[in-house]
């Protein structure tokens, strides 16, 4: 099974005080560290974003999918991608995870049954749905949810597949300049 890779670049960065897309970590932007394993894993690439988000240069290949304005959730990424990928899976990345690698990813796809709604990553006794097999069955359900639903409920509720994951670097995610001085370089 194929599955498009897409990055989740919609939010607002308030923690962060910027576009968390355009923050630089060694000299690259956050963008570019999910997006670069998302390219080793998948054929084709996607990042999904509000119309007014800052973006760095996408490379050659990789589309811009702007996402409804409202509401600002990771769900109305992950929706969208759903709608635009033409019945295709989808492997979401947050925007937020430099450590995020291609074997990690490749672990998730070869894991996917093609059984579940969703496939996620389970770390350290937590679900990280922010880095999730999303397949097209999930989207009546997620069209359904209430506003605002925390993430970790929504793949709950659908059938997921766990997949567990020993190492919590690739998911440790960057939401304040404080986090990234904590990641290890």
């Amino acid at each position: 099974m194929s599955a498009v890779g897409v990055v989740l670049a919609g939010g607002r960065g308030r923690r962060m005080g910027a576009d968390k897309a355009t923050v630089e970590l060694d000299g690259v932007a956050l963008l570019h560290y999910p997006l670069r394993a998302l390219m080793a894993v998948t054929d084709e690439q996607a990042v999904v974003a509000k119309r007014d988000t800052r973006l760095p240069e996408l490379p050659p290949g990789v589309a811009l999918w702007c996402e409804p304005d409202a509401p600002s959730h990771p769900l109305t990424g992950v929706v969208h991608a759903l709608r635009t990928a033409r019945r295709s899976r989808v492997l979401c990345c947050a925007v937020d995870l430099p450590r995020l690698d291609a074997r990690t990813l490749a672990r998730l796809l070869e894991a996917d049954d093609g059984h579940h709604a969703c496939v996620v990553p389970r770390v350290g006794g937590h679900l990280e749905p922010l880095c999730a097999i999303w397949h097209p069955r999930a989207l009546p359900a997620l069209t359904r949810l209430p506003a605002a639903p925390a993430m970790r409920d929504v793949v709950a509720a659908l059938g997921l597949l766990e997949v567990a994951f020993a190492d919590p670097r690739p998911f440790a995610n960057v939401n304040t300049p404080a986090d990234l001085l904590t990641l290890d370089s």
